[in-house]
């Protein structure tokens, strides 16, 4: 290993050491890795297939099972668009097909400049003002009047 790389497998180690004994420990040190890093790298993998006396093969099913994990380093903007039945009824499909056009990244994906991710969420508990989006973390309603202002903030 090369330095770099042995200082972050030491850091992560030190970082998901004590949730060793804890009931969902690799899930949860892949959580709390993700926390800190914002992705979980092949080095991050490593350290808690270590950790946890599992194979890589094991830890690489987790980070795959769990939709949330990610292996990649997140897009500097995160939209995110409801797609539960209410925002449905309220046109949340034709604008999902409409913020892809416009931001040029599919749902689930970030853009190839990783400037924006789109990626669906099943509530955001706004149904009365559907439909509702997130845009780096801040509540957008009423989302289909706003696709300029939401292109704005990330840049497109």
């Amino acid at each position: 290993m090369a330095p770099a790389t042995a200082a972050t497998g030491a850091a992560t180690r030190d970082l998901i050491a004590h949730l060793v004994h804890e009931t969902g420990g690799p899930v949860t040190a892949l959580r709390a890795i993700q926390d800190d890093r914002g992705w979980i790298s092949g080095e991050a993998i490593d350290a808690v297939a270590d950790v946890f006396n599992l194979s890589r093969a094991e830890v690489r099913g987790l980070v795959e099972f769990y939709a949330d994990l990610r292996t990649l380093p997140p897009a500097d903007h995160a939209v995110v668009v409801c797609q539960a039945e209410a925002c449905q009824a309220a046109g949340s499909r034709a604008l999902t097909r409409t913020l892809e056009e416009r931001l040029d990244v599919e749902l689930g994906r970030s853009s190839q400049d990783r400037v924006v991710s789109l990626d669906p969420v099943y509530c955001l508990g706004l149904c009365a003002r559907a439909p509702a989006l997130m845009v780096d973390g801040t509540l957008v309603v009423d989302a289909d009047q706003a696709i300029d202002r939401v292109a704005e903030e990330v840049g497109r």
